[in-house]
């Protein structure tokens, strides 16, 4: 499958390095750019991009304000955040606005793509530091009534919980294959069943649901 992207940034150096970069990819099709979010709520439209590179700081429509905008109007276009700030402030405003991922500009290419693919695919993409803050910020919300954590149906072995350690790091399968000395293949294979027995939906829902398990 082709996945469409859209390009939002106020930078038109930025926007067509971005499309350049993409472009090589026979995987990836950018349909289309746009300069602020007022602009990208009009290319939406016109587009139908599966995903949309969004800039947070832009003039007319900011992109926290266009992608609370695009999860009304088009609910089923994955919002990344791609900006140069990873403050509180911006992290959690754009992922409460309905962002699934959140990276920074000095991001690798290679990670940039993957981050897209995933996207396209359902998942949550982030940025190390800002998934660090995501799992900080759930660790420190009160419960009316602590409670051990529940054991799971079918336990995590010992690779699997490496695994998510690392996953909920912000690492990618790339990264946790290297850091394991693993085939990329055999990281594949313990995220997806790291997510069947978390009963997760994708990387970040699983490392949230290891840290209430206790097991992070």
């Amino acid at each position: 499958m082709t996945v469409r992207v859209l390009l939002v940034d106020d930078q038109a150096l930025f926007r067509e390095a971005l499309a350049m970069l993409l472009g090589v990819r026979a995987d990836v099709e950018v349909v289309g750019e746009a300069g602020d979010g007022a602009q990208a709520l009009a290319r939406v439209a016109e587009t139908a991009p599966d995903v949309v590179l969004m800039d947070l700081r832009m003039p007319v429509l900011d992109g926290v304000a266009a992608t609370r905008r695009l999860k009304v109007d088009h609910p089923g276009v994955r919002v990344i955040a791609l900006t140069t700030f990873d403050d509180d402030e911006d992290v959690f405003a754009a992922l409460r606005a309905g962002a699934v991922g959140y990276l920074l500009k000095d991001v690798s290419s290679e990670r940039l793509v993957e981050a897209v693919l995933a996207a396209a695919r359902g998942e949550s993409v982030l940025q190390p530091s800002v998934a660090a803050k995501v799992v900080a910020r759930i660790a420190t919300l009160p419960v009316d009534e602590p409670r051990p954590p529940q054991p799971l149906v079918v336990p995590l072995s010992d690779r699997e919980l490496d695994v998510v350690r690392l996953l909920a790091q912000g690492r990618s399968n790339r990264e946790i294959a290297a850091a394991l000395y693993l085939a990329e293949g055999t990281v594949k294979n313990h995220v997806t069943n790291v997510l069947g027995k978390l009963g997760a939906r994708d990387r970040t829902q699983a490392a949230l649901r290891a840290r209430a398990l206790g097991l992070l």
